[in-house]
Formats: structure tokens, C-alpha cells, sequence
């Protein structure tokens, strides 16, 4: 499937940095977008650019996913569409970064629900309208860090792990049908979504960090291609493969940098996530 103006799509965490640029190409490429969001605000600057064909073609829904009744409300505006959804893009997510010990349990089940259960429910909920399309497709915005367990980062490595094993398992159960299930992997891309710390870090390490706008033209593409899996960047296609293979290898490597990343990482606490309720 390519997307184009036959495509009718659902965004979660459309405000996000890599949201908005995945919410531009998507627009870019004819789709129309149910573009769901906590604080759809900060959409508004995209709006202002874009023109008035294009703004014609999103509408908007404000719902915490984190919520049953924010699920609801994505699952209702999506039953009211013109066409039935044959894409549904999961981009909301919470980061973490921080030494395990040092951070409170309960944001770690906060974290798990909204990286994993959150996501899996709506792909639940909203599996009978996508299967009123002919062909569709689910996408998960995983990390990195799905495949390669990195310290400082416990719990959100737990969570993309989780979502990556998830998606492998509905990709596999769902064959042959009209469904297919993606998960994509971008690495250090260069947004909101990273701490201060985290920015830090990266810069310490020498990382390489991707721009938005840079992921999202990635992703894209893999979608019109039906690519089940991507990772993008490299070494970090390297890295992924020699963890599955050869992990010591880079337990040794990732253990030369534990000095900074401790550094780094001591005395964060992990951000909370925001109340229980829409902002």
C-alpha cells in the first residue's frame, strides 16, 4: 500500500516533534488525518503554514490514550470518517532517562501504559474499522532502544521492547490477511521528546541525532513499501544485529561508557508524566 490520497489515516501523538513532521508528509502525500493529540495547541503553528486544501483534509481529536474514555473518542471520530481508516500510525509515547534505582516505581507502570497498553488497546479496538478496507496497515514508532537495552534508559527500553515483541507477534498471527502489522525504529532524532539531559548525553557520546523531519521521510517509505521492520541510522543497524548475536560484544563496549552515561544520568529524576486527564 502507498500512501496517497486514498489513504485515510490515524496519528496519535500528533503534536509530537516526530508527529508533526510524519502529520506534513502525510499531508504531503494527499492522505487525509485524523490527528489525535493531548495538547493539539501545539499544532497550531502547523496549521498557520499550511494551506487551507491541506487543513481541510486533518481533522483533529483531543484524547489522553492513557485514558478508556480518550480511546473512545479516537475509536468514535474514526467511526464517523468518510472512508474507512486503512492506516493507523501509533506516535504517542513518554520518555525516561534516569538511573533505575533513583526514579519512583510508580512512574514505571505510567510508563508501560501509555508506550504499550495504550497502543495495543486502540489497535484493539480500532481492528474492525480497519478491517472494512481492502488492505491496511498499523504502525508502531518504536526506538532503538527496542533492541538494544541501554543504561540510564530501563523502563523505556522495557516499554519498546514490549512494543516491538507485540507487533512481531501481530505481524505473525495476522499473515496472509488484509492487515499487516510494521514496526519502525528511529534512533537519536533531535526533539522535545529528549530531556536536557539526554540532549547532553548525546553530545558526550558523540551519537549521531536525526532531524524529525528526516525520521518521518523514513518511515514513509517504509510504509509504501509494506516493510514489516525498520531501523534507521548507522551504526545503529550494526549495533542491533550484533546485540542479537553477539551481546558481549557489546556489553564490553556499552561498558566503557557507563562512567559518562552515570554522569549523565545521576540525580534525574524521570519526568512525570502529566496527569491522568486531557491538558
Amino acid at each position: 500500500m502507498s500512501v496517497d490520497s486514498g489513504t485515510c489515516a490515524i496519528l496519535t501523538g500528533a503534536s509530537g516533534g516526530i508527529g508533526q513532521a510524519l502529520l506534513r508528509e502525510l499531508l504531503a502525500k494527499g492522505a487525509n488525518v485524523l490527528a489525535v493529540a493531548r495538547s493539539p495547541e501545539k499544532l497550531d503553528a502547523l496549521f498557520a503554514e499550511i494551506s487551507t486544501a491541506k487543513r481541510k483534509r486533518i481533522q483533529v481529536v483531543r484524547a489522553d490514550l492513557a485514558l478508556p474514555e480518550g480511546r473512545r473518542a479516537v475509536v468514535s471520530a474514526a467511526s464517523w470518517l468518510n472512508t474507512a481508516p486503512n492506516l493507523l500510525i501509533h506516535g504517542a509515547a513518554s520518555s525516561s532517562f534516569g538511573l533505575f534505582a533513583e526514579n519512583a516505581a510508580e512512574e514505571v507502570g505510567r510508563l508501560l501504559a501509555l508506550n504499550v497498553t495504550s497502543p495495543l488497546q486502540l489497535t484493539h479496538d480500532l481492528l474492525p474499522l480497519l478491517r472494512e478496507s481492502p488492505t491496511a496497515q498499523v504502525v508502531a514508532i518504536g526506538s532503538t532502544f527496542g533492541s538494544i537495552g541501554y543504561p540510564g534508559f530501563a523502563a523505556y527500553c522495557a516499554s519498546k521492547f514490549a512494543l516491538r515483541g507485540a507487533f512481531e507477534a501481530l505481524a505473525r498471527e495476522h499473515h496472509g490477511e488484509s492487515i499487516a502489522f510494521l514496526y519502525m525504529s528511529p534512533r537519536a532524532t533531535r526533539t522535545d521528546f529528549n530531556s536536557p539531559e539526554v540532549d547532553a548525553l548525546n553530545e558526550t557520546l558523540g551519537n549521531r541525532v536525526d532531524s524529525a523531519e528526516y525520521v518521518a521521510a523514513e518511515i514513509i517509505k517504509a510504509i509504501d513499501h509494506n516493510q514489516r521492520r525498520l531501523q534507521i541510522g548507522w551504526p545503529e543497524k550494526l549495533l542491533v544485529r550484533l546485540n542479537s548475536l553477539l551481546p558481549g560484544l557489546l556489553d564490553r563496549g556499552i561498558a566503557s561508557q557507563l562512567p559518562k552515561i552515570q554522569d549523565h544520568a545521576r540525580g534525574v529524576r524521570v519526568r512525570p508524566l502529566k496527569p491522568q486527564a486531557v491538558d
